[in-house]
């Protein structure tokens, strides 16, 4: 087997692709990544995650915003959405961009090779290098290996089950030749929300089967029940409920579920949760156990137990969302310029915020009520409905709904959760409070908050707890 050496080896090209900078000029770099579905460069995010997901989701708030007009005396009709249209503006871009980010790294950065090849560990030689099997027979050998594999759609076994009808992930939904007329998603967290905003949006007739009792059920109550209502005026949705089987007919597909229905639709989608990639890597091989979610052990500096191993993003964090991964990036290629032994940063994980991009939007971070109250937090809440702002009244808006949860002996904030108009872009205000750890009364009486504006709501959310903390 002919074998590569280098001073660090980088499994992925996702957000592992961002720590060679000009401070690792000087050191030999392999990028080992296999690629997306379609063998592009770039990681989940750029190829099949957050970006395209929201290049289609803006569409789809467009048309249904139209379609939601005749409430502020606005009559407008969608006379047609135009899928082609929309898929080749983002994949135009997408796709140049990772062609180009791959063209770079080949072309611009004469210290590093990328190898697009599937990678596992080979057993420990002792010797404090890292040796890393290709597909094609090459071992690549580092003294610093970080490992950024990733995620992938987790699947459960009635779909994969002999007969069973064929399915998309999000990996290829995005790439269908036409809109379907119908759409199954199956799941009931994120991407399944915001998948089906998109096909509805555009005009697909959407059922959602998830087997919660609830939709997005890892946001806070309060949340979660508010957003559940609002979309099932839009979607069929089919709570509590499983799949029990599905098959082709002769115009798309049919699947069962555990309450004795069944669906027809033209498109399945499978959104039902994603994998860690660290279980394809043979880790065990140089004495890596993963923990009991599959995910790679790290420490605060995202050191694993075996020195000179390191690991990031979905692969091995509590956070799979890209903004952690970023972080963790900047994390390890500080202390990789620092070395092992002396870490120069530390992975900062207290208040991770999250989005999902559906209609409504929701927003969050730090602890859900429950949560707080599980701890024994003696907690102060307020909520603050859009209803009953100014900028609330001008949209009309009677269902969203800001919440805020405080430590009663602090008056610090320990979580925030919204579901409305711009949720993802209002929760900033909170995660900048938590993290410079700002009372909530401070933070109201502190600064202005413009008359009459979305961020109001955030303003009379915190002064609501402010008279309870």
């Amino acid at each position: 087997m002919a074998e590569r050496v280098f001073d660090l080896v980088i499994i992925g090209s996702g957000a592992g692709n961002t720590i060679p900078d000009e401070r690792f000029d000087d050191r030999t770099i392999a990028i080992v990544d296999k690629g997306q579905f379609n063998g592009a460069f770039g990681g989940t995010c750029l190829n099949v995650g957050c970006i395209p997901t929201k290049m289609f989701v803006y569409p789809a708030d467009v048309a249904d915003e139209a379609r939601d007009g005749g409430a502020v005396g606005v009559d407008a009709e969608i006379t047609g959405t135009r899928w082609a249209d929309i898929r080749d503006r983002v994949f135009g871009r997408i796709d140049r961009y990772a062609a180009g980010g791959l063209r770079y790294r080949e072309d611009k950065c004469p210290n590093i090779t990328v190898f697009q090849q599937e990678a596992w560990f080979l057993p420990a030689s002792g010797d404090g290098l890292h040796r890393l099997e290709l597909a094609d027979g090459t071992v690549v050998t580092g003294r610093d290996v970080v490992i950024s594999a990733g995620s992938r759609p987790a699947i459960p076994p009635t779909f994969t089950a002999d007969g069973a009808a064929p399915f998309h992930t999000n990996d290829t939904i995005m790439r269908l030749e036409a809109l379907p007329g119908r759409v199954i998603v199956v799941g009931g967290g994120y991407i399944a929300a915001e998948f089906a905003h998109v096909f509805a949006g555009l005009g697909a007739e959407v059922t959602v089967v998830a087997r919660g009792e609830r939709l997005l059920r890892a946001q806070d109550q309060t949340i979660a029940e508010v957003f559940t209502a609002q979309v099932a005026e839009k979607w069929d949705v089919r709570l509590s409920t499983v799949v029990t089987a599905t098959r082709t007919t002769g115009d798309g597909v049919e699947v069962d579920l555990s309450d004795g229905s069944t669906v027809s639709g033209d498109v399945l989608l499978v959104a039902t949760g994603r994998i860690p990639n660290g279980d394809t890597l043979a880790l065990s091989a140089i004495g890596i156990e993963l923990d009991g979610a599959g995910r790679v052990p790290v420490d605060e500096h995202q050191r694993t137990p075996v020195r000179g191993v390191w690991a990031l993003g979905d692969v091995s964090t509590r956070f799979p969302l890209r903004h952690v991964a970023n972080h963790e990036a900047r994390v390890v290629a500080e202390n990789l310029l620092s070395g092992w032994d002396t870490p120069a940063a530390t992975s900062d994980h207290r208040f991770v915020p999250g989005a999902v991009f559906s209609r409504p939007q929701v927003a969050s971070v730090g602890l859900t009520e429950a949560e707080a109250r599980s701890r024994g937090i003696d907690v102060a809440v307020a909520e603050q409905r859009y209803a009953d702002i100014a900028y609330g009244w001008a949209m009309a808006d009677a269902e969203g709904v800001c919440k805020l949860i405080a430590d009663r002996s602090t008056g610090l904030l320990v979580g925030a959760h919204i579901v409305g108009h711009q949720a993802s872009a209002l929760i900033q205000s909170a995660i900048t409070a938590m993290s410079f750890s700002i009372p909530a009364q401070e933070f109201a009486r502190g600064q202005y908050w413009i008359h009459p504006a979305l961020p109001e709501l955030v303003e009379n959310a915190l002064l609501g707890l402010s008279k309870d903390t």
